[in-house]
């Protein structure tokens, strides 16, 4: 069990960054930090609508899988001995 406890751990931290960085790219009303950089690699990717929706879902896939995994470390945490 911990091997698991362990692995979910690494991913819950990789998956953390992973979003928070998704959550910057994205472009908000103000045009988020992406703009305060000069734009660069999100530029391109927001520059369609295309763009734009699939990032969206990559970083609804990624909270998912967050949002599983905190579920996962809870019950293993809970029903531990």
């Amino acid at each position: 069990m911990d091997i698991l406890e362990t692995t979910l751990w690494v991913l819950l931290v990789i998956t953390s960054v992973i979003i928070i960085g998704l959550v910057l790219i994205h472009r908000g009303r103000g045009g988020g930090i992406t703009d305060m950089f000069g734009g660069g690699f999100a530029s391109g990717v927001q520059s369609s609508a295309v763009g734009e929706r699939n990032l969206s879902r990559i970083t609804w896939i990624v909270a998912v899988l967050w949002g599983m995994i905190v579920v996962l470390l809870g019950l293993i945490t809970r029903y531990s001995f």
